[in-house]
């Protein structure tokens, strides 16, 4: 069965599913098929740094010299906590900037959404050579500020609340694992600062009908107790919308598809229990009315242990699955 030690702190890699520029920003550990010890805290700080020139404009692949290159920077707060062996809490909120090299569109800037997930781990049993998770989790995201979602592609966010469903199954045999995990996303109505706007016919109102949306991922590689190294397939799709206009500018409820491949690397510092550096990458391999970005990430985590116990021996830097 697993062994939970305290030392284990990881944030999962970024998913560039959003139109554009947006980054979609989940809680820590929300997709990988870690928990986190009873009573035990992981909190730290994110960084990641994307940027793309072409993008997919409906099907057409192209740039556009009014935007030149659209770079997006994103600082975040992410945490942890362990309710129980079996059931975690997580949050993350970033602070989102966007810039435009070229053309008269001025970047925006603020906190965006906080995401809150729910995360358990019911069943771990032996099967085959190998150990078999099945885990379940429950999200919301919500906006924290009152920031501008009609302003694509230098929006820093959409301004919906989402509620996600997630189900994710885990196989490791000794260090080399592969996780697979689908996701549903609701996501609610959205008002904007115009009343009225086109889409593929005319509507009359602010208010804005905004398409559910689904994620899978394959995540696989290599994972022990002092290092994770993994590689990442994420699958954004979009359940509904509409296509960019030719030369017009992007709408929130547009149809946005994207496939990433990215890495993602964690160590755990020897001499510091419970502190562990992260960071990795990813590029955009296809999509639909968002950009053809490029992304790199880091970050660093530590756990505060709230369980008082004794003095433990050394921690490690996340649990580990027995042969």
């Amino acid at each position: 069965m697993r062994r939970y030690n305290t030392g284990y702190c990881k944030k999962r890699l970024l998913s560039l599913c959003m139109l554009l520029s947006f980054i979609q920003l989940s809680a820590q550990t929300d997709m990988d098929a870690i928990m986190m010890t009873k009573n035990n805290f992981c909190t730290g700080l994110m960084y990641n740094s994307s940027n793309w020139t072409d993008y997919w404009e409906g099907t057409l692949k192209r740039n556009n010299e009014n935007l030149g290159t659209v770079s997006t920077k994103m600082y975040a707060v992410m945490g942890n906590y362990g309710v129980s062996d079996k059931l975690n809490l997580l949050f993350g909120i970033p602070y989102v900037q966007t810039r435009a090299s070229a053309g008269t569109l001025h970047g925006l800037n603020g906190m965006q959404d906080l995401s809150l997930w729910v995360k358990w781990n019911p069943i771990e049993t032996k099967f085959g050579k190998g150990t078999l998770s099945v885990y379940g989790l429950g999200g919301i995201s919500f906006p924290t500020t009152n920031y501008v979602a009609d302003f694509l592609p230098l929006s820093i966010g959409l301004h919906s609340t989402n509620l996600s469903l997630r189900g994710m199954v885990d196989y490791q045999v000794g260090k080399w694992f592969a996780t697979a995990s689908g996701t549903y996303v609701v996501r609610s109505n959205i008002k904007i600062d115009r009343n009225s706007y086109y889409t593929t016919e005319q509507h009359i109102t602010n208010e804005v009908s905004m398409p559910d949306a689904s994620n899978v991922q394959l995540r696989t590689g290599y994972r022990s107790g002092r290092m994770i190294a993994e590689a990442i397939i994420n699958n954004w799709t979009t359940l509904g919308g509409f296509d960019i206009t030719r030369n017009n500018m992007p709408f929130p409820s547009n149809k946005m598809n994207a496939t990433t491949a990215g890495i993602n690397i964690k160590y755990n510092i020897q001499a510091v229990d419970g502190l562990a550096l992260i960071g990795g990458g990813s590029i955009t391999l296809a999509g639909r009315n968002i950009g053809q970005a490029g992304s790199i990430n880091g970050g660093v985590f530590y756990i505060l242990d709230f369980s008082h116990k004794a003095k433990k021996t050394t921690q490690l830097a996340q649990p580990v699955k027995e042969k």
